[in-house]
């Protein structure tokens, strides 16, 4: 079994504390950001809002 760790992370884009598995933010190909941060950054490169 996998030991995973659920430290607290800070993301950089919202300012919100999460201990999920990070997202690799899509503006710079570097930076971990919230895995909601995650899927807004992937739903806006595809032309969707988040209304839809």
């Amino acid at each position: 079994m996998k030991n995973e760790s659920h430290e607290t992370n800070i993301c950089p884009c919202c300012g919100k504390a999460y201990t999920a598995r990070p997202a690799l933010s899509r503006k710079n190909g570097k930076t971990l950001i919230c895995p909601d941060c995650g899927i807004k950054e992937a739903l806006s490169g595809l032309g969707i809002s988040l209304e839809e």
